[in-house]
């Protein structure tokens, strides 16, 4: 039996009197913000990947009703005729984001998403994101690792210098943090990872700023606002209080599709992107002295979905020499 409710006033629902699968739903739209059905399907309905989301759109369509879920089309090519064949995108209300933080399971986010946001510029890239937190929760399912569905967490910020300039320049925001758990006869391993993911929109003089950024992290000792006395605090860099150990950066590739009649020149783009990012990273003074303390490598979305994040698909960054630029590596045996 059903027992979502369907004519309930929203803001009185809480996620504990949803179906197991309702509750999942609005917990996964408000960790990642937006995700399109076929996305939720995987995440929710594993055993049922290669089948089509009837039951989770039963559960969707219920959710829409009761007020606590929205939707929109995915923005695709073509002009407005063609907008029916896009997927439908899915993100929660303001009654489905309070009636989460009622239950008190996740951290809470002030953020809210409206209509404007998710049918915004930054849609591909929210989507591909989720794209690549989907490759690892698949790959740690087929390999018999950990990681879960709100095992990463979109757009999270770590302060790199102290100050009063914009956001944006006193932090570096990561397009997620994704944590895994390697387990290998009996013995686990923790991982943590910087995700950034690139779909070749800026330029790559932009995105090797952008990593430079977490030298500066790794660096980042925090100073006491009273410059005539030092607290515990300035004697440690800021990452050690959100980090077990400082995560490794993996900047994730990927293009849009070509045009229509034009010839698919993206595996050429993006690994002349890599052999841009690889001279500007080991020109970098300051990556350059700690490539011994942090870790960077580049792959594609592509890759990673195909081969999994332990197989060799990743260009270190910040080993050998621009001369003789190191193959991809096995992710994990690159370890520190």
């Amino acid at each position: 039996m059903n027992v979502l409710p369907t004519e309930s006033p929203a803001a009185s629902v809480s996620t504990r009197s949803f179906h197991a699968i309702g509750g999942e739903i609005l917990e996964l739209l408000y960790q990642h913000r937006v995700l399109s059905t076929q996305q939720l399907h995987v995440l929710t309905q594993p055993e049922k990947r290669s089948t089509r989301p009837v039951y989770l759109r039963r559960q969707l369509g219920v959710l829409h009703k009761a007020g606590l879920v929205e939707r929109i089309r995915a923005q695709g090519p073509g002009g407005p005729g063609r907008i029916q064949s896009q997927p439908f995108l899915w993100f929660l209300t303001e009654a489905g984001a309070q009636s989460v933080e009622e239950a008190g399971e996740l951290p809470a986010r002030p953020y809210r998403v409206t209509p404007e946001s998710v049918a915004g510029a930054r849609q591909a890239h929210t989507l591909a994101v989720n794209e690549v937190g989907i490759a690892f929760v698949e790959w740690a399912r087929r390999l018999g690792h950990e990681c879960g569905p709100l095992d990463w967490t979109p757009e999270v910020a770590n302060r790199i210098r102290d100050g009063q300039r914009r956001f944006e320049d006193d932090h570096v925001i990561s397009d997620a943090v994704l944590n895994y758990v390697h387990v290998e006869n009996g013995r686990r391993t923790m991982l943590s990872f910087f995700i950034e993911l690139d779909r070749a929109t800026m330029t790559s003089a932009r995105l090797a700023a952008k990593l430079q950024a977490y030298g500066r992290l790794y660096e980042y000792v925090p100073q006491s606002s009273d410059r005539t006395r030092r607290t515990p605090n300035a004697t440690r860099p800021a990452w050690v209080y959100n980090y077990p150990v400082f995560p490794r950066v993996l900047v994730i590739l990927d293009a849009a599709p070509p045009k229509a009649g034009e010839p698919d020149r993206r595996a050429q783009r993006l690994a002349a992107r890599t052999e841009d990012l690889y001279a500007r990273a080991g020109a970098d003074v300051r990556l350059s002295r700690l490539k011994g303390d942090i870790s960077i490598g580049v792959t594609t979305l592509q890759q990673l979905q195909e081969h999994g994040p332990f197989a060799p698909i990743f260009t270190p960054l910040l080993r050998g020499t621009p001369s003789a630029r190191p193959a991809p590596t096995d992710l994990y045996l690159a370890s520190k």
